[in-house]
């Protein structure tokens, strides 16, 4: 078949795949996998080498084709490759399904861990065990009936969660907010204001055109002296994808959480748990969701007097009752007032390209591995960059693609992705290919992009998950990299490179201004690591909140009440946060994350892995941040085990014991 898809020998053709290419690529290679499982399942004697290393290399050429078709339509989303990805979702869910239901593949995955289990390595024992654990979560065990039912859930839990993005981008994009008076836009920076002077002139209107993207949003709120534009585009905001809003009822995603929330319950049922939390907790470090909750309440209560002071002095700070769309302003004025620095002040100092190299440097520095960039590489966008990565020897053991700019055709956040999974089997091996999407303020005309210091820590975060991704030393595609960690363990390495974005050794190498070239002075240097503490309390109980209404929402679901978002959002507002909420909130039907994301009633780990990579952290502390011992230590433990390994045992192994909470408490200043 002649379809770019299929060309597993190279890196994807991005150039020249097509909407048109996706489910004929897709139906080929699924074919492919079902007559590979017929054979396979008519072995007399399963072995590990025989029956799971050609199930291993079925699933890494499945995950070769649907890899770029996921990946073009959250970056380079259009109609037909909408509809196209749509087309594959049914297919993709059907085959899961039949896998993970299919008693003769159970049975030899079985026979495997019986007759060799005790002489297979400890990845390879991971991922048999792994792989039956799957099973059952699947519903392997079922009757016919509600084997059936099960499946069609997994149908449509699929198409709701598609549905729900598309609603969310669509509900951005039709978004635009005209200015024509200077005035109202009074304190915005001037890379926003350039752009929104662009928007206008391609849409043939006059002034400034403010469109709803991430950098808009944080820009808007933070910097505006208009109080009502703060409100305009806050409202647009957190009323994304509803029946409130600019865009009132014409992407109303409320229907469809009350739809997930109740099938996500039935699904759990069925296989025998009381609740959807209960469900999504098998597979995690935090083992029940009592474990979850007291983890989450214990946060607030240490969080909670000192949050209240925090947000006692913004009030003082503004002189009057703060607004929802008030807080993030008033924040920076106050942070600028304390400590003379501010996020758009610290702009012209991270000009992209610098900051990617002093990135690359402390990865160098840290793992011993060399960052280069390749031209000449396909790509989808022409923003989009490609790098090597080398070891100490110089040879290439891994790649990534950078997206670093916000598009319409393209979904808010940042995330690292998986373009092709580490493998090392008798039918061949592949290197780790990372895909690194981030949504920073594009540059316009000749200027660089200039990021925050904030930015800076995200861009920090991503290239967390793309090592662990990339520098795996795992052989199996199923637990190699990300693949098999526990979701509550997958943010540490992530959270722990943001560490480095706050060392006075990194500044030098990520800052240089855009004009003079000069790195972050050491007045500023001083300032900045000053704001690192600052409204950390506030923070950490925003972040408690929201893992707190996801679980509330998957852990207390009543079939005879409903979904009852706005009871449940109102419950958990008024237990946890400090802060107040504006009436038009509706920020459910935009929480990706948890409604077609992966973390449904997984919000917790950030919170958790934050734990985590804070103590993690300390030893480098203790040792110095680029302790090459240590850093080889972490590299061996946490980075290069993937899934092979229980994260709480390869923590303890880099660690020398289990977590500590406090040093997350003393790392945000809440402990003081």
């Amino acid at each position: 078949m002649n379809n770019p898809l299929l060309e597993f020998e190279s890196l994807p053709p991005f150039d020249r795949i097509r909407p048109e290419h996706a489910r004929p690529a897709l139906e080929h290679v699924l074919a492919q996998n079902r007559a590979l499982i017929a054979s396979l399942v008519l072995q007399p004697e399963p072995t590990f080498a025989t029956f799971v290393l050609p199930l291993e290399e079925a699933g890494h050429r499945l995950s070769r084709v649907w890899s770029p078709i996921g990946h073009l339509n959250a970056v380079a989303n259009s109609a037909p490759m909408r509809a196209a990805y749509n087309e594959c979702i049914p297919e993709l869910t059907a085959y899961g399904a039949e896998f993970g239901q299919n008693r003769a593949l159970y049975a030899g995955y079985a026979h495997v861990l019986e007759k060799e289990g005790a002489l297979l390595d400890p990845a390879a024992r991971k991922l048999v065990a792994h792989t039956l654990r799957d099973f059952r979560l699947a519903g392997v065990d079922l009757p016919p009936q509600p084997k059936a039912r099960l499946r069609d859930i997994l149908q449509r839990l699929a198409q709701l969660g598609s549905k729900f993005s598309e609603n969310v981008l669509d509900s951005m994009r039709s978004y635009a907010r005209p200015a024509t008076e200077l005035a109202e836009l009074a304190g915005l920076p001037a890379n926003l204001l350039e752009r929104a002077a662009v928007d206008a002139r391609e849409a043939r209107l006059p002034g400034w055109l403010l469109k709803l993207d991430q950098p808009t949003y944080l820009a808007v709120t933070a910097s505006a002296e208009d109080a009502q534009l703060r409100r305009d585009i806050y409202e647009a905001w957190v009323t994304r994808a509803c029946a409130r809003g600019p865009a009132a009822g014409r992407f109303d995603n409320y229907p469809l959480i009350a739809e997930i929330l109740g099938l996500r319950h039935e699904l759990a049922r069925l296989l025998g748990f009381a609740t959807f939390a209960d469900y999504a907790l098998v597979p995690r470090m935090a083992k029940s969701r009592r474990q979850v909750q007291d983890f989450l309440d214990d946060l607030a209560r240490r969080c909670r007097a000192a949050a209240t002071r925090e947000y006692a002095e913004l009030e003082r700070f503004a002189g009057r009752k703060l607004a929802a769309w008030d807080l993030a302003f008033f924040s920076e004025k106050l942070k600028k007032n304390r400590f003379r620095i501010s996020q758009e002040e610290l702009r012209p100092y991270f000009p992209l390209s610098k900051v990617l190299s002093g990135l690359f440097a402390v990865a160098e520095r840290l793992y011993g591995i060399r960052v280069r960039e390749r031209s000449g590489i396909a790509v989808w966008h022409p923003s989009v960059r490609f790098y090597d990565v080398d070891d100490r020897a110089g040879r290439t053991i891994a790649g990534f693609y950078l997206d670093p700019y916000a598009r319409a055709e393209k979904r808010s956040g940042a995330w690292m992705d998986e373009c092709v999974v580490a493998k090392s089997l008798p039918t061949g091996s592949a290197l780790p290919i990372a895909q690194l999407v981030c949504n920073f303020s594009a540059p316009i005309g000749a200027a660089p992009s200039l990021l925050t210091h904030d930015e800076v820590t995200t861009l920090f975060h991503e290239f967390g998950h793309g090592l662990h991704h990339m520098l795996t030393r795992v052989a199996y595609p199923s637990v190699a990299g990300i693949n098999g960690v526990a979701w509550d363990a997958v943010e540490l390495p992530s959270q722990f490179m943001e560490n480095y974005v706050w060392r006075p050794e990194v500044l030098p190498l990520i800052s240089a201004h855009v004009e003079s070239g000069e790195v972050l002075p050491a007045d500023k240097l001083e300032q900045l690591l000053g704001t690192r503490t600052f409204n950390a309390a506030l923070d950490t109980l925003r972040q408690v909140e929201l893992a707190t209404l996801d679980l509330e929402l998957h852990a207390n679901y009543d079939p005879a009440q409903g979904a009852a978002i706005a009871e449940a959002m109102d419950a958990v507002h008024r237990r946890i946060a400090v802060v107040p909420t504006a009436e038009f909130n509706r920020m459910p039907a935009s929480f990706t994350h948890i409604f077609s994301g992966g973390y449904a009633a997984g919000y917790y780990s950030y919170k958790w892995a934050e734990v985590l990579a804070a103590d993690a952290f300390e030893a480098f502390d203790e040792a110095g941040a680029f302790d090459p011992i240590t850093a080889t230590r972490f590299l061996e433990s946490i980075l290069a085990r993937g899934g092979g390994v229980d994260p709480m045992d390869a923590f303890i192994e880099f660690r020398g014991r289990p977590p500590d909470v406090h040093a997350l408490l003393r790392q945000t200043g809440i402990a003081a």
